[in-house]
């Protein structure tokens, strides 16, 4: 019989990680489950065939494996993480590529991505998804691809959303947007964001873009401080055909894919969007409805709702 085995993902800049991630550690030992740890992103410094080796090691007494390398939750039953959404959004990438679950645990500020919070139910969620009592959404991804002319620039993808930004600091990015293979506007701004339904509530919500549900199929398109008398954000069909081309006398751009993974544009690309081929499954312990989730994680003022009268 195959041991179970989770990978945990844990913030380094917290203080608290360490007792932390020992309470886990526990919990999982105490039901026959092995856990890697990974627990910070390889230095620069370090030798580079280290990379995508597993080094065991201790972190204040505990224990760890650390690995270095996209695959590090290959084998594993489901990738848990320990921290704000960034975190999260790490641990996504792990759990993407090895095709397994993410739960996200709060450790942060706001922590929209996570399911539950580290103070209040640590434990009762890891026997809950110890004991399989959980279920996994599909979260839509897009993928992201770069090319100038006939020539192949790079490939990537995001949970959250892909930013198209000026490199440049003066200036702005003049650019074309089309959907669907049919031009709608050109602008000169800071940019375009294109975020998913569950990146809706992160960068794009600071940039004056609706909140869409996360079970809601669609892309989100907005222009980023866009000097242009048409800049409002537009809800696609989630198959719809988005590009961004940039003038060829034009600036350098960026394509952040979550804030994470970056793509260079030199002047004259084309930018695509698509609907991601594999989605991002997700854990589910709370069957709260979202707008619970809403209210909660913004606190918003909900004071005087009598709700459904009978």
């Amino acid at each position: 019989m195959t041991r179970r085995e989770f990978l945990l993902v844990a913030h380094p800049g917290r203080a608290d990680l360490v007792d932390t991630s020992r309470r886990v550690a526990e919990l999982l030992a105490a039901a026959g489950v092995g856990l890697r740890i990974l627990y910070e992103d390889r230095r620069e410094s370090d030798p580079p065939e280290t990379a995508g080796t597993v080094v065991l090691g201790s972190v204040d007494g505990l224990e760890v494996s650390v690995t270095d390398a996209p695959t590090a939750a290959e084998g594993c039953e489901l990738v848990l993480a320990l921290g704000g959404d960034g975190t999260i959004l790490r641990a996504a990438e792990y759990a993407r590529e090895a095709d397994v679950p993410v739960l996200g645990i709060n450790l942060g500020r706001i922590g929209f991505l996570a399911e539950t919070e580290v103070d209040d139910s640590l434990e009762s969620a890891l026997l809950r998804v110890l004991a399989g009592d959980y279920r996994i959404e599909d979260r839509m991804t897009v993928d992201i691809s770069v090319r100038r002319g006939s020539t192949p620039i790079g490939t990537n993808w995001a949970l959250n959303e892909a930013s198209i930004e000026n490199a440049a600091r003066l200036g702005v990015l003049e650019i074309v947007l089309e959907v669907d293979d049919r031009p709608v506007s050109s602008f000169g701004g800071d940019g375009v964001l294109v975020a998913t339904p569950t990146g809706s509530t992160a960068y794009a919500f600071s940039a004056g873009g609706p909140i869409m549900w996360p079970d809601l199929e669609a892309l989100l398109v907005i222009p980023s401080n866009a000097h242009a008398l048409f800049a409002r954000a537009l809800v696609t069909s989630p198959d719809a055909r988005i590009a961004v081309e940039t003038v060829a006398d034009g600036h350098d751009a960026h394509v952040f894919c979550d804030g994470r993974r970056v793509i260079d544009v030199p002047p004259g690309s084309r930018i695509e969007i698509r609907r991601g081929a594999r989605p991002v499954r997700w854990v589910r312990l709370d069957s709260a409805p979202f707008a619970d989730r809403l209210v909660r994680k913004f606190e918003l003022p909900v004071k005087g709702w009598r709700g459904r009268t009978p």
